[in-house]
């Protein structure tokens, strides 16, 4: 029986010499592979109560609405700034070369709400840091934490200590 990392395709010296970078696209290409990935993630949910699910963009929304479907739980998209059309709660963290700001629609979530967060990778952990960020600064409480890959080498889960953070599959490096 296959895993989700017979799924991953690893490109060697991309974006530059000595990263192996960890490509998605290649279990979104396979019904097995995206059926597997999702069923997977769905386990690290069973049992968890929670009222929503949020997902980072893009990779975000793919993983995620499908979990939400699932459960039968609203979707909160995290966005890039100035691509949601209510009023948002923005918050700006930086990256390895600058600066990133993300946003959530004000009235997505309630004071009290459970919230599960969920991206395709966990790299250094400023994306996911600023969504709990927003979460909590709108009143919900981060419950869960999910990514279909971790990046471990780069340490991202010191980012969200204390927060419960599964990832399906681990890279020990970069």
């Amino acid at each position: 029986m296959k895993k989700v990392e017979d799924y991953i395709r690893s490109i060697p010296d991309f974006p530059e010499e000595g990263i192996i970078f960890r490509d998605v696209t290649s279990i979104l290409q396979d019904a097995d592979g995206l059926q597997l990935a999702i069923d997977e993630l769905k386990k690290k949910l069973e049992g968890l109560e929670f009222d929503a699910v949020a997902g980072a963009e893009s990779r975000g929304f793919i993983f995620g609405m499908p979990l939400a479907y699932h459960f039968h739980k609203p979707f909160i998209p995290i966005r890039k700034a100035g691509k949601l059309p209510c009023e948002t709660v923005s918050k700006t963290y930086e990256l390895e070369y600058g600066s990133a700001t993300i946003e959530m629609h004000k009235d997505a979530i309630s004071e009290g709400e459970k919230v599960v967060l969920i991206d395709d990778l966990i790299a250094t952990g400023g994306t996911m840091k600023a969504a709990t960020e927003l979460v909590e600064e709108l009143g919900g409480t981060v419950v869960k934490i999910l990514f279909l890959l971790e990046l471990a080498g780069l340490n991202g889960r010191d980012a969200l200590q204390g927060y419960d953070v599964e990832s399906i599959v681990r890279y020990e490096g970069k």
